[in-house]
Formats: structure tokens, C-alpha cells, sequence
């Protein structure tokens, strides 16, 4: 619960809460969305992790692929 009561000052809408403790306790390589105005660059930084868009994440995995 106190996990959850963290979180919650971080991210302002309540239905986003579950979705950032789910990707905090998997530790995905990358959190996509294109809500970004939720889940933003401070939201990244504090987290440790790696939000982006899909398009973005293309746009990486296109740069990688290509080297």
C-alpha cells in the first residue's frame, strides 16, 4: 500500500497508478505509450524507466537495426 501511495503523488490520475506499479515490478526494457503527458520524462527519470511512444521506439529499434 505504501508503494502504491508513492506512486500515486507521482503520477496524478488514479488510473494510471496500476500501470506504472505493473511496469516498476516487470522492469520491462522499454514502457510504451503515447500518453506522455502522464507518463513523462520526470515519471522516466525517478523510475528508472525507459518511456517512450511506439514511434519513438521504432524510430531506436530502426537506428539499431541499421548499424
Amino acid at each position: 500500500m505504501e508503494e502504491f501511495r508513492a506512486n500515486r503523488r507521482l503520477i496524478r490520475h488514479e488510473a494510471d497508478v496500476p500501470i506504472l506499479l505493473s511496469a516498476i515490478q516487470s522492469k520491462p526494457d522499454w514502457l510504451l505509450t503515447n500518453n506522455t503527458k502522464h507518463f513523462n520524462k520526470t515519471v522516466s527519470q525517478r523510475t528508472g524507466l525507459r518511456i517512450a511512444t511506439p514511434a519513438e521506439f521504432f524510430r531506436e529499434l530502426s537506428q539499431l537495426l541499421s548499424r
